[in-house]
């Protein structure tokens, strides 16, 4: 079983009922990555999935909820802090191989912890990225009894 840095993408669509295919399929990764203890997140993630789980006029949670929801993340999953040298190492991605900055933060996350999988829409999925593999687990070919 590899283990898995999971993307703001994945948590957000969990809770994202306008999306009821993705959010099945959320919902079943993150289960599974919590029944076999394989999954990861970053303090960014946690971030992001706040701001866009409670963003615009039509929020995915109430501000209660979104509250409750990333305090209840942060205390079942492993959690990465975003160190100084996490965002060298995302300026370094930034340069060296064009990622934008915030996925190039989630990347060195996932480098610098050791952690050989990102599950993520936000990438070209297949790709290895220095040892960092990224994996749509909403794409049809997506195959979670393989992880």
């Amino acid at each position: 079983m590899a283990v898995v840095l999971i993307d703001t993408n994945v948590l957000v669509y969990a809770h994202e009922r306008r999306e009821p295919v993705k959010q099945a399929q959320a919902i079943r990764v993150l289960e599974w990555l919590h029944l076999t203890g394989g999954g990861r997140l970053s303090v960014q993630c946690l971030a992001e999935f706040f701001r866009a789980a409670t963003r615009g006029s039509n929020p995915i949670l109430a501000l209660a909820e979104a509250t409750e929801q990333t305090q209840r993340l942060a205390r079942s999953w492993p959690v990465f802090d975003v160190t100084p040298f996490i965002v060298l190492e995302a300026m370094r991605g930034v340069r060296d191989h064009q990622l934008a900055y915030w996925d190039a933060q989630i990347w060195a996350a996932a480098r610098l912890n050791q952690i050989p999988v990102i599950f993520s829409e936000d990438f070209n999925s297949g790709s290895v990225l220095e040892g960092v593999h990224f994996i749509n687990p909403f794409a049809e070919a997506f195959d979670l009894s393989a992880w």
